[in-house]
Parts: structure tokens; C-alpha cells; sequence
């Protein structure tokens, strides 16, 4: 599968939000967006207070692509995800929302078992994850209510796992979530909401621009 190789902190610049892709970096004061908020580019600094008109599918485009580099999903599993939002009952944008939420690498990220969504996409493909005692190592695989997630017990794995709840804990989880990080178990309380995405996302514009 293709993977972005460059910079994440140029990602977020180029966004003009800070997307967390970096893990605990982005909490501290080495973090790239904090120090130079602008664009990265020769031009980046020099065109911080230009009045730049962006159309409305240029708005619809970019917050796709900031929604699919918040996930780490490509183009054509993302409009997979949108075809499965299109047909389940509800509000299309909040379904596409939940779907990316229930991703068993995002489910691990968000319970402080990682420090970022690529980390937590490597844990399960290194195949150091159980989902209800069983093996599971795709990363894109969907939970369900009353799932029970749990981190491999193997020394060298709980250690590193451990010290990362110790450094990312107070970052928060989502309530939908029951992490126990003692026996670094997680259980999967209800499914997600739009409240519990905790990042500024306009759905409604992707939503637009797929329909067109």
C-alpha cells in the first residue's frame, strides 16, 4: 500500500491545523506547527497574511484531504467508507465519522495505547493486538459494540505500551471507550458519536463534495 514518506509536520502546516500525526512531539514545544504556523515553502512565511480566495470545492477538497491524512487512509478506501455512510441509516457525514472512528488503529490510539494513529496501525499489523482473544492484524478492521481489545501479553510489548499510557494518558479518552490500563484490556462501551471525534472536522463539506 502506498504511504506518505515526507515530513508529517509539513502536513499539518499546509493544513493550518495541528493534526496530532506525530504522537507526544505534538504536545511539546518542539512541535514544527507551533513554531512556524505558516505554510511550509519559500513562500510559506512570506504569504502568512495574504488574502488567498479559495473556491468552494477547493474547501471541500482540502477538508478531505485533512480528514483522510487525520486517519491514515487512502483515496479509494475512503470513498469505500463514504459508499458504506451513504447506506446506513442516519446523517451520511456523522456515519462516515463513526466508520473511521470504529477502525480497530484509531479505536487504539484513541484509548492512549499509542502515541499516534501510525503507531497504533503498526501495533496491529505486527500483529500485537487481540480483539475477544483472538489475533487480529488489519488495521482497518471495523469493532462492534462489546468488543474486548487487548495488547499481547508479552513482556517487551506490555513494557512499551505501559510507558506510552504513562506519557500520553492525560491527552484524555473518549467515554464510548473503557480502556483498563493496568491489564491493557479496552472495551468498546457504544459506538462513537460525532461528539466524540475531538477534532474540528466539517463533514458536511466532503459530503458535498462526493455528491456532486
Amino acid at each position: 500500500m502506498a504511504r506518505y514518506t515526507r515530513s508529517s509536520c509539513r502536513v499539518c502546516r499546509r493544513r493550518g491545523l495541528k493534526l496530532f500525526l506525530k504522537g507526544t512531539r505534538c504536545y511539546t514545544d518542539k512541535c514544527a506547527f507551533d513554531r512556524r504556523s505558516y505554510p511550509p515553502g519559500q513562500h510559506g512565511k512570506g504569504g502568512k497574511g495574504r488574502r488567498t480566495k479559495i473556491s468552494n470545492y477547493g474547501l471541500q477538497l482540502k477538508e478531505k484531504q485533512k480528514v483522510k491524512k487525520i486517519y491514515g487512509v487512502l483515496e479509494k478506501q475512503f470513498r469505500r467508507y463514504f459508499k458504506l455512510a451513504t447506506h446506513s441509516k442516519g446523517v451520511t457525514g456523522e456515519r462516515l465519522l463513526e466508520l473511521l472512528e470504529r477502525r480497530l488503529d484509531s479505536v487504539i490510539f484513541r484509548s492512549c495505547f499509542a502515541v499516534s494513529r501510525t503507531q497504533a496501525r503498526q501495533m496491529v499489523s505486527h500483529g500485537a493486538i487481540l480483539v475477544n482473544n483472538r489475533k487480529v492484524n488489519i488495521p482497518s478492521y471495523s469493532i462492534k459494540i462489546g468488543d474486548v481489545i487487548q495488547v499481547k501479553q508479552k513482556d517487551r510489548i506490555v513494557k512499551n505500551v505501559k510507558e506510552i499510557i504513562e506519557n500520553v494518558k492525560d491527552r484524555g479518552v473518549p467515554d464510548w471507550l473503557k480502556p483498563d490500563f493496568t491489564s491493557l484490556k479496552i472495551e468498546v462501551a457504544r459506538r462513537p458519536e460525532r461528539k466524540d471525534v475531538g477534532m474540528d472536522i466539517q463533514e458536511q463539506l466532503i459530503v458535498e463534495l462526493y455528491s456532486k
